[in-house]
């Protein structure tokens, strides 16, 4: 049962001392609910969780509610450290 699944998942991550950290939610922004068009604040609700994702990075833990998508993650390089002027004043390495 994917209840029990995200359970463990977090009761591990708890267990290896990230259990300090805040959760963001990550879900629609149209409602306090998953479902978009129950606009406003619903009451008389559960939200579902989907998945779970530890950023031990950035500092905190994603739970992922309902049909929502999410934004990649950087690369370890971003692509502006290769922007620069170069002697003429010209940009250089933007594609």
């Amino acid at each position: 049962m994917a209840d029990d699944r995200i359970r463990e998942q977090l009761k591990l991550w708890e267990d290896q001392g990230y259990g300090h950290l805040p959760v963001c939610m990550a879900k629609t922004q149209y409602s306090f609910s998953t479902d978009p068009t129950r606009r406003g604040a619903p009451t008389g609700h559960s939200i579902p969780v989907r998945e779970v994702r530890l950023s031990a990075g950035a500092g905190f833990v994603v739970v992922v509610c309902g049909e929502i998508m999410t934004m990649p993650g950087l690369p370890r390089v971003p692509s502006a450290e290769a922007i620069h002027l170069n002697d003429d004043g010209q940009i250089e390495g933007l594609f």
